[in-house]
């Protein structure tokens, strides 16, 4: 256990690109308290240290993602890391690898979500009646069960930022996009799994991917991208061959009356006085 009052070392990249060449070290004394996490040691630096100190967050909750950066080597959400648990005297604090800087300790996550687009992450359907729905679309436990894992993902980009296929790679598409093909291929409401197929199976899609396993180990919420990657590369394969099987439909839950579809719930008639 920590004694109250103990001193930690924050070794901060610093960056501006309006004045500086290149990314430095900065480092400021920090007092740490148990259960102190990396965001209010930030605070506390920028507050009472070195109000220039820049960096992205929102929630403190580890729900938004918004803090993703380097904490001694690992990306991890620096709201729900406690300084003591990962360190005794001394903190390396950078932003997340594999990603242009915008400054200091901000990555632009614009590449991420450029290929996230392009990967359709939504429900495609090949009839028009989902915008015009008679009815509920209805999944069971075990559909539900077969994606819900990836659809935990809060678009931090640490698994961006461990990846060494992307740090080499930069137009691969990373694990968190590819994943979130993978979310809604599984998703028994979707038909877009053909569409997808054209940007996965290309040279820089999910067989770029050499499984190290670091997406995986660094994400934050448990999503297991690569477990995902690896099942996106079979579909992909079995599609490829032609051998995959035809997917159960997902079934439609109507109303109460017989089977009946609801009625079609669009502007009410007209009062008449």
């Amino acid at each position: 256990m920590a004694e109250n009052g103990k001193t930690i070392q924050f070794h901060v990249t610093r960056y501006n690109p309006e004045r500086d060449a290149k990314p430095y070290v900065q480092t400021y004394a920090v007092p740490v308290r148990e259960g102190m996490t990396v965001l209010e040691g930030l605070h506390y630096i920028k507050e009472n240290l070195d109000a220039s100190l820049t960096w992205r967050y929102s929630c403190r909750m580890g729900i938004c993602g918004s803090c993703g950066m380097l904490l001694n080597g690992k990306p991890s959400l620096a709201c729900n890391t406690q300084i003591l648990h990962i360190c005794n005297a001394e903190l390396a604090v950078g932003p997340l690898p594999n990603f242009r800087i915008i400054r200091d300790l901000v990555p632009d996550l614009t590449p991420m979500f450029d290929k996230h687009r392009a990967l359709k992450p939504f429900i495609v359907r090949e009839e028009a009646e989902i915008n015009d729905p008679a009815g509920e679309y209805f999944q069971t436990p075990e559909q539900l069960e077969k994606y819900l894992q990836y659809a935990y993902c809060i678009k931090c980009g640490c698994c961006m930022g461990a990846c060494p296929t992307l740090a080499t790679d930069e137009r691969y598409l990373g694990p968190m996009p590819l994943a979130s093909a993978h979310r809604y291929n599984e998703d028994t409401r979707d038909d877009g799994r053909r569409l997808r197929n054209q940007v996965t199976g290309d040279s820089h899609g999910a067989f770029r991917c050499h499984y190290a396993g670091e997406c995986s180990r660094v994400c934050p919420k448990g999503v297991d991208p690569a477990k995902a990657i690896q099942h996106l590369k079979r579909q992909l394969v079995l599609d490829y061959l032609r051998l995959a099987r035809r997917r159960k439909p997902c079934e439609k839950l109507h109303g109460p009356g017989e089977g009946k579809p609801l009625p079609n719930i669009a502007a009410p008639p007209p009062r008449t006085v």
